[in-house]
């Protein structure tokens, strides 16, 4: 599943990041392979955005179809 089809309210555990520069901004926003996040907000055909913690970080939809993720705990 990718983050692209997240739903609001949903729990996610990121499998995946791709390489190169996104997970460079994903690390630096605290947000690696193995995390769990939230699921805060769905925009149609917009970004999705994810809260862990504290901070919520909007992605756009076609990095969120990049973003590898499963049912997290």
């Amino acid at each position: 599943m990718h983050l692209g089809e997240a739903k609001v309210g949903e729990i996610l555990e990121i499998v995946s990041f791709p390489e190169g520069d996104v997970k460079s901004q994903g690390i630096r926003f605290g947000i690696d392979s193995g995390e769990n996040i939230y699921v805060a907000q769905v925009f149609k055909n917009g970004p999705i955005v994810i809260r862990k913690s504290n901070q919520e970080i909007a992605i756009g939809r076609k990095l969120a179809e990049k973003i590898e993720v499963r049912k997290g705990r």
